[in-house]
């Protein structure tokens, strides 16, 4: 299992062996706005969901806190989202950024979701700190180029279905649990930027707190298979 180490505001730290990790989809309140993102990724040969908003469960080792992502092609980028992380003394939410492969997604966004991993913040909140101002907390990405880094998400929290509409969710299927990680869906892209960067940066910022949490990495290509 994949051990995940978190910094608490207080200056404590917390573990959590994660048991079992869940990609949420297509999983923006306003789902006029998610119906229309469908009919936009349809026409990029994406197959749709059965239903919105969609979970799609991934392998748990997935799970990571680096600063390098290895990929097999040019078609992969990451995804501003955050995660909910339940312990046993409640629940935590951090930034994270699903890297996903573009290439593989119009095969199945399942199969897609598998292919990389989803890299966590390593500092977090606890959940009950921030309950009431969850929505004014910004979402926000950044890619980086040889020509320097370039804003590619602005939002906030409230643009996505909320931590406690997926904790009833969770425990409708036994599974707000101890181990268990769901990340949120992401927010739109902003039109004309190069999504497929050397590098994601991404970050949760409270301005009620003043705190933020941000998570970064490189994006490393592999070698050239043989055969």
């Amino acid at each position: 299992m994949t051990t995940l180490t978190f910094e608490l505001p207080d200056g404590t730290q917390q573990d959590v062996e994660v048991t079992r990790l869940l990609n949420a989809g297509y999983a923006g309140r306003e789902q006029d706005e998610v119906q229309a993102h469908i009919a936009e990724l349809a026409e990029l040969g994406v197959p749709g969901p059965s239903t919105t908003p969609a979970l799609y469960p991934v392998s748990p080792y997935l799970a990571q806190q680096t600063g390098a992502v290895s990929v097999q092609h040019a078609k992969t980028s990451g995804e501003a989202e955050w995660a909910l992380v339940i312990t046993g003394e409640g629940v935590l939410l951090t930034v994270a950024c699903d890297h996903t492969d573009r290439a593989l997604e119009v095969h199945g966004v399942a199969w897609s979701k598998n292919a990389s991993p989803d890299v966590l913040g390593r500092q977090a909140w606890r959940l009950d700190d921030i309950r009431d101002h969850l929505d004014a907390i910004t979402l926000r990405a950044w890619v980086r180029s040889d020509s320097g880094e370039e804003l590619i998400q602005d939002s906030t929290l409230g643009a996505l279905l909320s931590p406690d509409y997926w904790l009833d969710v969770l425990a409708g299927m036994g599974l707000a649990e101890a181990g268990t990680v769901l990340i949120s869906g992401t927010v739109p892209m902003i039109h004309g930027v190069n999504q497929f960067a050397s590098g994601w940066r991404v970050e949760m910022a409270d301005p009620v707190t003043g705190q933020a949490i941000g998570v970064e990495y490189e994006v490393m290509p592999m070698p050239a298979p043989i055969g």
